[in-house]
């Protein structure tokens, strides 16, 4: 079995560089905060190569080919993404792998989490993965690569050696990623902090060569773990206060340190360029001070949203082009051009001016603890939405991945009286087959609130309920308008959740969770539709469907509260983030992702 970060991966000579004229398949990654290298797709390491032949030392906007990826950029002077509207930077690198491997295939290999959504490996445990398969493995010890999972190929599931919990895995076959061949242009290689041509003239490059001899001192003192030279810190401050930037010390906490909310514990080594340096890299301390601001030196003060696309709670508006002093001062020349601060709430709004809105009673729902119906056996709940079928097709049961008229692949892990391997049934809305044992399996591992989806067409029998913590939800129409509804009215939804212990039914018992952002404020146009979204809105917030507890996408911290797969509008005034107006299809899709968790006025009306 390959090493980690070995997998597939093209030898290289001393300096860190592919042999010349070799195909190679190159992969573009980005360092997350547990420092695990996580690829970007196919398509977008496409759309990076494209932009790397046309301005090796530009800026990619990756939202143009991912709309999830609408807020960030990707600088290939700093190798850096820049998410603009936190001002959020992390390391990105470009690596290369042997074209017969998973991604020079288009092999992807996937894992199901709690919410149903897939989510890729990171490169080296896929062709890890992909290897054992093509050697017709028939089970794979993830171990190696310091992880205490258990893959079985016969079920296609991954099981947790240490909880015995299994996932669901999957194969899936996406575009091949891209292949270059040949020896490396020089555009790529040159080292970061070279000075090419004019030096830039703008105000932040001018306030860096200002304050960089300051900056240096007080990064180089950092690494020695000493303080910072006397007299640095006040000359780095001095010089920020004099360029007239916002945010002035004292709307800070008194000696509170500024610093990336997210910042990476590994990241490249500043003065190092890392484009075309494959495989594993060393990291040391000071590579995340390129993106963390030395004590007492302005941070990136961003304004934009919170955990998951919620507004901040506390924090001081940050304009976004201060990341390009950050830059620069880590001996990074970069300039970002300043992004437009997004308008996230309205002007203020006396109360007498807040006013129910018409046709949805009641201002106000609250949520408690989970309140567990009775007990019911699993067998019994399958069972009933189920069918028996007597002669079952010869095809894949979606769920273990076994032939229908063979045994379960939970056969043997999991024993309910009453409930044979062997046996078929139909779901009786959608039609889709499975065994027994397997729905019994699925629906054992979930919520339990006695319903059942269906894992292919994601149908739903009974009313699904979720694991959304205590909290209250308040609504009421502001007389304000959003861009697209000039003539209307606005209705303002204001979801508060505390922090918590978590409960039975979340991921970890027993265990503190965080609610970063709180109160969020999102927003719905005063029409017809928009009040049909915020009644169904209710429904899912009494069904505790709103929220639940995970690792959220924007921090990567994880026992926190996260949004669940129904998108709200939580920028007021713009969209620069795409989290708001005028978004002409948003009320259409939100109602089809209420349909899809089950709420719907078809479905109360059932």
């Amino acid at each position: 079995m390959s090493r980690p970060g070995h997998g597939g991966l093209m030898p290289v000579n001393g300096l860190g560089f592919p042999p010349q004229n070799v195909a190679r398949v190159v992969v573009w990654e980005w360092l997350n905060e547990h420092s695990r290298w996580r690829p970007y797709t196919a398509t977008v390491c496409h759309h990076i190569e494209n932009v790397l032949k046309e301005d090796a030392r530009g800026s990619v906007v990756l939202g143009q080919v991912d709309a999830q990826l609408v807020p960030y950029i990707i600088d290939l002077q700093s190798m850096h993404q820049f998410r603009q509207d936190t001002g959020t930077m992390r390391p990105v690198r470009r690596n290369f792998y042997d074209p017969s491997s998973a991604p020079g295939k288009g092999i992807v290999w996937e894992w199901e989490n709690d919410g149903g959504a897939w989510t890729a490996y990171d490169m080296d445990i896929c062709i890890t993965i992909q290897n054992a398969y093509e050697k017709q493995h028939p089970w794979l010890d993830l171990s190696s690569l310091g992880f205490c999972y258990l893959i079985y190929f016969n079920s296609m599931s991954q099981m947790n050696r240490q909880t015995r919990r299994r996932r669901r895995l999957r194969r899936r076959l996406d575009l091949a990623y891209p292949l270059t061949v040949g020896s490396i242009p020089k555009s790529q290689s040159w080292p970061v902090g070279a000075s090419s041509g004019q030096p830039c003239s703008c105000q932040q490059c001018l306030l860096v060569n200002s304050t960089r001899a300051a900056s240096n001192a007080i990064l180089a003192s950092q690494r020695r773990k000493a303080p910072p030279a006397p007299g640095a810190l006040a000359v780095a401050q001095r010089h920020a206060s004099q360029a007239a930037l916002p945010a002035p010390p004292s709307r800070r906490r008194p000696g509170a340190p500024t610093r990336s909310p997210s910042a990476p514990s590994g990241a490249p080594t500043p003065g190092q360029n890392n484009l075309n340096r494959p495989g594993p890299q060393r990291t040391t301390s000071v590579s995340a001070r390129a993106s963390i601001p030395p004590p007492g030196f302005p941070g990136p003060m961003v304004g934009g949203l919170g955990g998951d696309g919620a507004p901040p709670s506390n924090r001081a508006p940050r304009p976004a082009g201060m990341t390009g002093i950050l830059l620069c001062a880590a001996g990074l020349p970069v300039c970002l051009t300043r992004a437009p601060k997004p308008i996230l709430h309205p002007p203020p709004v006396s109360k007498s001016d807040v006013k129910p809105v018409p046709g949805v009673p009641g201002v106000c729902r609250k949520t408690k603890k989970k309140h567990l119906k009775k007990s019911k056996n699993p067998e019994d709940v399958v069972r009933r939405y189920m069918q028996k079928v007597k002669n079952p097709p010869d095809e894949d049961c979606t769920i273990c991945m076994e032939r229908l008229v063979t045994a379960s692949g939970y056969e043997g892990v999991l024993r309910h009286k009453g409930v044979r391997p062997e046996l078929v049934g139909r779901l009786g809305r959608c039609g889709h087959m499975y065994h027994l044992l397997c729905l019994v399996a699925m629906y054992s591992n979930g919520n339990k609130d006695g319903s059942l989806q269906c894992p292919t067409c994601k149908a739903i029998y009974g009313e699904k309920t979720g694991t959304q913590p205590p909290g209250k939800m308040e609504f009421h129409l502001i007389p304000h308008s959003l861009p697209g509804f000039p003539d209307t009215q606005t209705i303002r939804i204001v979801y508060d959740i505390p922090t918590g212990i978590q409960g039975p039914e979340h991921p970890n018992p027993g265990k503190k969770f965080t609610a970063r952002g709180f109160p969020r404020h999102c927003y719905l146009p005063n029409n017809e539709k928009g009040r049909k979204v915020l009644r169904l809105l209710i429904t899912a917030w009494e069904r505790r469907l709103i929220f639940t507890i995970g690792t959220s996408n924007t921090t990567g911290e994880s026992d926190t509260v996260v949004w669940n797969e129904i998108h709200h509008k939580t920028e007021f005034g713009s969209n620069l983030t795409g989290h708001g107006y005028p978004d002409a299809s948003y009320l259409d899709n939100v109602l089809a992702e209420l349909t899809a968790q089950g709420v719907s006025e078809a479905a109360a009306k059932a």
